[in-house]
């Protein structure tokens, strides 16, 4: 399969088109993924698969599905332990609209295009992926992100990215002001770290007071700008919360991606980064 063919998933919060899809409803690593099929998908454990399935009970190249006479066809690739449709171990079947597709661990429901149940499933989807509170994708949804932007800059040669980023004394924020002021202080990080980045980049929110940005095509000093603008757009004013007005900082890491680096190494040493920030006196970037 070409890269011109080669479906990826789409970013965390994007629109759905409405064609016919994929959506993940058992497998706690894709939970909650709607996938659309725009040309043949290859699925398996293989990084060059148009979707990678990190299960040991998935073959490397396991099963793929594929237009066919208007609709879609899935077929099992010789896997060690098989392609079920609708519980039915199958070699190749032509999909119907609600068919679920097992491939190991994972379970698919397939969508052809104009089914009504598409609306449902992608509400649910996009909520499963979600930060409820801050609206950012959540660290399932980053870290998916994470792993297909570090598979696309090692095949295209590419630069790649990541801040971590953390609310400094976000406990006394907590215990002088209340929980809801800490709610208020973290949507108002959210929106203004959001402000602050580039076409392209994303934002997740990772932990309790913990946000990263994956930055695409930034080297490791376009990412220090990045996250000192941040850091300076959250420093400028206090955030209004209720009757109170909170000070807010936050400390930032950076790091680029390295030669043979995967993405939880990557995110690993930019948080070493953030926390030597923190060592440092906070309210500063490291890299």
């Amino acid at each position: 399969m070409s890269d011109a063919t080669r479906v990826r998933p789409p970013t965390p919060g994007a629109k759905a088109s409405g064609g016919a899809r994929l959506v993940f409803v058992e497998g706690e690593a894709l939970l909650g993924l709607s996938l659309p099929l725009e040309g043949e998908v290859l699925l398996g454990r293989d990084p060059g698969c148009a979707l990678r399935l990190p299960a040991e009970d998935v073959s490397r190249r396991h099963a793929r599905v594929a237009p066919s006479d208007g609709g879609h066809l899935v077929e099992d690739l010789g896997s060690t332990n098989g392609t079920f449709v609708n519980g039915a171990a199958v070699s190749a079947r032509r999909l119907a609209s609600g068919d679920r597709i097992r491939v190991g661990s994972f379970v698919m429901r397939y969508l052809a295009a104009g089914d009504e149940a598409a609306r449902e499933l992608e509400a649910l989807a996009a909520l499963g992926r979600r930060d409820p509170l801050t609206g950012l994708a959540n660290r399932r949804a980053f870290e998916e992100a994470l792993a297909g932007a570090v598979a696309r800059a090692v095949r295209d040669g590419a630069a790649l990215a990541l801040a971590a980023l953390d609310v400094d004394h976000f406990k006394r924020v907590n215990d002088a002001h209340g929980h809801a002021a800490g709610d208020a202080v973290l949507a108002a990080v959210a929106a203004r770290a959001t402000e602050a980045l580039r076409a392209g980049d994303l934002l997740a929110r990772i932990g309790g007071e913990e946000f990263a940005a994956l930055l695409p095509g930034a080297t490791l000093a376009a990412a220090a700008e990045v996250a000192e603008r941040i850091r300076a757009r959250i420093s400028a004013a206090p955030v209004e919360a209720g009757a109170e007005r909170v000070a807010v900082t936050v400390s930032a890491g950076v790091a680029a991606l390295a030669p043979g680096e995967d993405g939880a190494t990557l995110l690993a040493r930019a948080d070493e980064r953030l926390y030597a920030a923190k060592r440092a006196g906070r309210d500063r970037v490291a890299r």
